[in-house]
């Protein structure tokens, strides 16, 4: 049996995370030709960076059903300033209006020196200082981050997916891609000793 195949991407904003689109919006297509792959997880239109594309059903099931919590790191460019109580509520879990969310990661950080101009740029609002965000959640819900950030009054201006898994963006410019070795991929499916069976007790 063939080994799986994982690719990753730098998903451009504006860019659909799917491979067709009924009203003419950018999609993967434009960026990978990748026959037989999926994504593995959703990244929003007006998100950017990294994107897993697998041709394995359980390579991409580890990567995104959110029962293996595989940590997503996310830098995000926000509205105001990131005070402590804000780091402090996400650190132990904001309330959202489907539930509250784990505990993440969160640290202020500086801009990224390597970071690309995003077209358009994001609008400037002079009276308004922007901060930079660095979140680490093991959750997939639908614009987490976005909604997350607004809970502790920190709109999102830019959001950017640095990592999934054991994998980054590092290397990629916007449309790049690059695949990755068959060794990685099979020690990350490499379940951990004892894994199987208190997985089965937990169930």
């Amino acid at each position: 049996m063939d080994s799986p195949a994982l690719l990753l991407l730098n998903k451009p904003f504006r860019v659909l995370t799917q491979f067709t689109s009924e009203d003419g919006k950018a999609t993967l297509r434009d960026f990978v030709h990748a026959p037989g792959m999926r994504p593995a997880g959703r990244l929003d239109y007006d998100s950017e960076g990294l994107v897993l594309l697998t041709d394995s059903g359980a390579l991409q099931t580890k990567l995104a059903d959110p029962r293996w919590k595989q940590e997503k790191t996310y830098f995000v460019q926000v509205e105001g300033e990131i005070n402590d109580d804000a780091l402090a509520q996400l650190r132990r879990g904001v309330k959202l209006n489907d539930g509250v969310t784990l505990p993440a990661g969160a640290e202020r950080m500086d801009e990224p020196e390597w970071l690309w101009p995003r077209d358009p740029p994001i609008r400037f609002r002079k009276a308004i200082p922007t901060s930079w965000l660095k979140l680490t959640i093991r959750e997939g819900r639908n614009r987490q981050v976005r909604r997350m950030t607004a809970a502790v009054n920190l709109p999102t201006l830019r959001l950017i997916r640095w990592s999934v898994g054991p994998w980054t963006l590092q290397g990629l410019a916007p449309g790049e891609s690059r695949a990755i070795d068959p060794k990685e991929i099979a020690a990350f499916m490499k379940p951990a000793a004892g894994s199987t069976r208190s997985s089965r007790r937990r169930r």
